[in-house]
């Protein structure tokens, strides 16, 4: 059977993610969605009317909103700092600046572009190189995908599959990643074996994202719960916001939220998902009776307060040093078989 080095042999994270740096057609769209959108919203509502409500917002009421947002921020550099805690002992103010880093590229810059900061600062702060880094986001952002659409299982199911069909649904999905784990070896031996027979690059992916999985069945918890906790008060904090510019239900309003990070899957975005977040804002909130005029207006407030609350968050990072920089021979790319294995998975 072909070893796991010859298996994944051309298929390396970072050749896979060169497409996406060199793709000008997506910028091209990305840039048009971004103006088209813009041009419709002065038509259709007027930007001027549309920020008019801000400015009966008590100070408070934003304050404890940004409140909010920075917890999510803490929660998700608390499982980032978890999962390589070998590389980031000691260094938690640097995780965080470079979690507020990641989150501003990834939320300013179109098509999930800013994802690739990610390995760049994972490099520059901790000298941790790709064919680390990389796994272990793809892994992150599955725990995120999953818990989010538990949550929006969970808020608006029963609009497509009733009450019952709802529970059963919810069900089934969400022990996914605990059977994943257990099923790891198993799951692995099936792949090595399809890759060998037949290669393809689904089959390394898949084995790359199983060998980031963690280590002992307690860290798989900690960083699952910090996930669901993440989202749980971001959907929160978003519908709050909704609530502020709609006359709807709570639930309603977290069908919005949900809604609108959806789209991060959606492969054609506009600049900073401009256009794309507004429309899943929108279609969620549509089953709900609520006027599309009306939905619009509040998407847009939400993802400028989104943006807004990225901002403030990379203006932080700013303002934390990087400390001390550990002396390490690792290059961006590669990483030795040894030291793979010394890697403590504590996610």
């Amino acid at each position: 059977m072909l070893s796991r080095a010859a298996i994944a042999a051309g298929r390396t994270p970072e050749r896979r993610l060169n497409p996406i740096l060199n793709n000008k057609t997506k910028v091209v769209l990305g840039v048009v969605i971004f103006g088209a959108f813009g041009v419709a919203v002065e038509v259709y509502v007027g930007w001027g009317k549309l920020l008019t409500p801000w400015r009966e917002l008590a100070p408070g009421t934003i304050a404890m909103m940004l409140v909010l947002t920075g917890a999510t921020y803490g929660l998700r550099t608390l499982r980032l700092f978890d999962y390589f805690y070998a590389d980031m002992r000691g260094r938690f103010g640097l995780c965080l600046k470079l979690m507020l880093q990641h989150n501003l590229w990834n939320n300013l810059l179109p098509m999930r572009s800013g994802e690739l900061s990610f390995p760049l600062l994972m490099h520059r702060y901790f000298q941790v190189p790709v064919a680390r880094s990389v796994p272990a986001l793809v892994w992150l952002r599955v725990l995120d995908l999953h818990s989010l659409l538990a949550l929006g299982l969970a808020a608006f199911g029963s609009l497509w599959f009733g009450w019952e069909g709802s529970l059963l649904v919810f069900a089934l999905w969400l022990p996914i990643p605990w059977l994943v784990f257990k099923s790891k070896g198993y799951l692995v031996r099936k792949l090595e074996q399809y890759a060998a027979d037949r290669g393809g690059r689904w089959s390394a992916l898949a084995l790359t994202l199983l060998d980031s999985l963690p280590n002992r069945p307690r860290e798989l918890l900690r960083s699952w719960a910090r996930t669901v906790l993440t989202w749980i008060l971001k959907m929160g904090v978003g519908a709050w916001v909704l609530k502020q510019f709609i006359e709807t239900g709570y639930l309603a309003a977290v069908a919005g939220a949900i809604g609108g990070d959806l789209t991060g899957v959606i492969p054609i975005q506009g600049v900073a998902g401009t256009g794309t977040y507004e429309a899943g804002v929108v279609a969620a909130l549509l089953p709900f009776g609520v006027p599309s005029v009306a939905a619009l207006q509040a998407a847009v407030n939400l993802h400028l307060y989104l943006l807004g609350s990225s901002l403030i968050g990379g203006a932080v990072s700013l303002l934390i040093g990087e400390g001390r920089k550990p002396v390490s021979g690792l290059s961006l790319i590669h990483i030795s078989e040894p030291t793979r294995l010394r890697r403590k998975s504590r996610m």
